[in-house]
């Protein structure tokens, strides 16, 4: 693979080139575009440019509507609603973030769900939104069955991941925890097939129930749980706000995040975010105190310290890329 460097505002203004080629709005591209920056900032190449020809892809065979225009609601005081109309996530979110993000002032705590969504990229970059806003941020999203029951060979939800956004008391993250419900994200797997790269041992099963190191027979088996039951657990839980609570589909009746089959995922997300001060006059000093006695013992690391070092450097030095993956989208700005 040959790569080249190039800077975190090329990668946002190619992105935002391909989508609107592809036919999406100037706004909800613009959306995109930010989300695949921050995620090649970070490091977290699995949900950058990587992802560029499948969102065209999607808009142009109707995966996704790249002109859809969400629709807001608050029917109670801390309860935010949002219709993603069957388009992108991250549009969707920022229109109800501003509610959302003042209900919890206001009421000490809120929840924003969205519905008739789709990906919403590193579910981590929204908790870390969060807690930059001064407040605690619960995030989860689901995703289309990649994860069966333990005993199972049958997926019935998503990877299912969930985010902890720990505001530091000066406007920035103490920590961020961002973590799915199964070993590896899917999209580490994705990536891994495209490449022609073996997966890991105890990632993933085939579909009669083998494990497997073949990127290839994971995608048509199960991945497996982090923790066994323990991590099936977990994946329940953000499937009860995500996908129940939000009035989304079930992982089970969504449409694949890749390829062009089944039409829109119309999955969901649920964010929740506290007003620390509303319950402890201590939070950032017991944050503060937890943080030490972690990365204290040395050589320990605080969730999400790795993706701030990637960012640093990449804001310094620019971003290493798959020259064959920008050709590719390039060619899709045509």
């Amino acid at each position: 693979m040959t790569e080249r460097t190039i800077t975190l505002d090329s990668v946002e203004r190619l992105c935002l080139r391909a989508l609107t080629a592809a036919g999406a709005s100037e706004d909800n591209a613009a959306a995109l575009a930010h989300s695949t920056m921050l995620a090649e900032r970070d490091g977290i190449r699995s949900h950058g440019l990587l992802y560029v020809p499948i969102y065209a892809e999607h808009i142009r065979c109707g995966k996704v509507d790249g002109k859809a225009r969400p629709v807001v609601s608050q029917p109670r005081a801390g309860a935010v609603i949002v219709d993603a109309a069957t388009g992108f996530a991250h549009p969707a979110i920022d229109a109800g973030w501003d509610r959302f993000i003042a209900a919890a002032r206001r009421n000490g705590i809120a929840a924003m769900t969205v519905f008739n969504s789709y990906n919403c990229g590193v579910l981590g970059h929204h908790a870390e939104r969060i807690a930059e806003a001064g407040l605690l941020g619960l995030c989860t999203t689901h995703a289309p069955a990649s994860i069966a029951p333990p005993g199972g060979r049958l997926p019935v939800i998503g990877t299912n991941p969930f985010a902890l956004g720990v505001p530091d008391g000066a406007g920035g993250a103490a920590l961020v925890l961002d973590q799915s419900a199964s070993v590896v994200a899917k999209s580490e797997i994705l990536l891994r097939s495209r490449e022609g790269r073996t997966i890991e041992p105890g990632w993933a099963i085939d579909e009669h129930g083998v494990g497997t190191v073949d990127p290839a027979e994971a995608l048509k088996g199960s991945m497996l749980p982090a923790g066994g039951h323990k991590g099936f657990g977990v994946g329940l839980l953000i499937e009860i706000l995500a996908s129940c609570l939000a009035g989304a589909v079930l992982s089970k009746d969504a449409s694949p995040f890749s390829g062009t089959a089944g039409g829109p995922p119309r999955t969901g997300q649920c964010f929740i975010a506290f007003d620390t001060a509303a319950f402890s006059s201590s939070f950032s000093h017991q944050v503060a105190g937890l943080v030490d006695a972690i990365v204290g013992q040395g050589g320990v690391r605080i969730p999400g310290s790795g993706r701030k070092a990637a960012r640093h450097r990449t804001e310094r030095e620019g971003v290493r890329v798959d020259a064959d993956l920008v050709d590719r989208i390039e060619a899709l700005c045509r």
